[in-house]
């Protein structure tokens, strides 16, 4: 049964559609193929839990788009949300 979900190819964390228990699995389809991880906590609905191991420094990517970087490393199944996450913001005047 599906209960998590990811929009983008190059996300990787998974949105929560229904909590996720602790020890269950969380599924989602990426690519046209299921894929699934083992929640390493309680997830909330619709809150992130990581699909793979995210380094301390790299980019968490949602809908396909950065959202923040990795405040520690962060192993794949473990909720992610403000306490492991810092925002991070573009730099606009360097685009101009």
């Amino acid at each position: 049964m599906r209960n998590a979900m990811i929009i983008d190819p190059k996300d990787n964390v998974a949105v929560a559609i229904e909590p996720i228990a602790k020890g269950t699995a969380a599924v989602w389809v990426a690519g046209g193929k299921e894929a699934s991880v083992t929640a390493l906590e309680d997830i909330t609905i619709y809150h992130k839990l990581a699909t793979r191991d995210i380094a301390k420094g790299e980019p968490v990517v949602k809908y396909g788009e950065h959202i923040g970087v990795a405040a520690c490393d962060i192993k794949a199944g473990e909720h992610v949300h403000v306490h492991n996450v810092e925002g991070h913001r573009e730099n606009l005047e360097a685009k101009e």
